[in-house]
């Protein structure tokens, strides 16, 4: 008879290892790792969203400045500089300053960000006052050109006469989109301001 060597002991795993197929000891299973990718995204966009929401009104500019923080120059486009945050109420107080009326061209208008008021001149001498914000998504009104007040957000424009809308944001049509609010302003010399 011949001697055979005996067979090796087959070693046992340690208690705490995985079974056979798993995924190695510190590397999560499919599933597992798919719910974490999961939560993690969705944390992570609650956190985006949290940093984007506007709480409260913006601060009121100061009375009478030389030119208003976010006004057009003379003759531009009514673009203006501010972030378009705020209610879009443009009621910023009674009496603030908005814009010298040299500042406003005959024909067109300007863009007063910080109290969200576009200021128009649709004649020589006849100043009117409108909210900056778009009726249609509450996105601030970006331009004055060819008698309107243009929203780039969806294409609406605005009468810079009465507000009316002219053009109706992609989608509807003049009469399914209110106009813009009308907001009171009075000229004192050649100062305009909220009324």
């Amino acid at each position: 008879m011949r001697n055979l060597p005996s067979p090796e002991p087959t070693p046992t795993p340690p208690p705490d290892a995985a079974p056979a197929g798993a995924a190695p000891a510190g590397v999560p299973a499919a599933g597992a790792a798919r719910r974490t990718v999961l939560a993690v995204c969705a944390t992570a966009c609650a956190g985006v969203l949290a940093g984007c929401t506007v709480y409260g009104r913006q601060p009121e500019p100061a009375p009478a400045p030389a030119r208003p923080t976010g006004a057009a120059e003379p003759g531009g486009d009514g673009s203006g500089s501010g972030d378009g945050s705020g209610d879009g109420s443009g009621d910023g107080g009674t009496g603030v300053a908005l814009a010298r009326t040299g500042d406003v061209p005959a024909g067109g208008g300007l863009i007063v960000t910080d109290a969200q008021v576009v200021v128009t001149q649709p004649a020589a001498g006849q100043f009117r006052g409108f909210s900056a914000v778009c009726t249609h998504q509450g996105c601030a009104v970006s331009s004055v050109s060819d008698g309107t007040i243009n929203c780039p957000c969806h294409g609406s424009r605005f009468s810079i006469q009465d507000g009316s809308v002219v053009q109706a944001a992609a989608g509807l049509t003049p009469d399914q989109q209110p106009p813009l609010p009308e907001v009171a302003i009075r000229v004192d010399g050649d100062t305009v301001a909220l009324a």
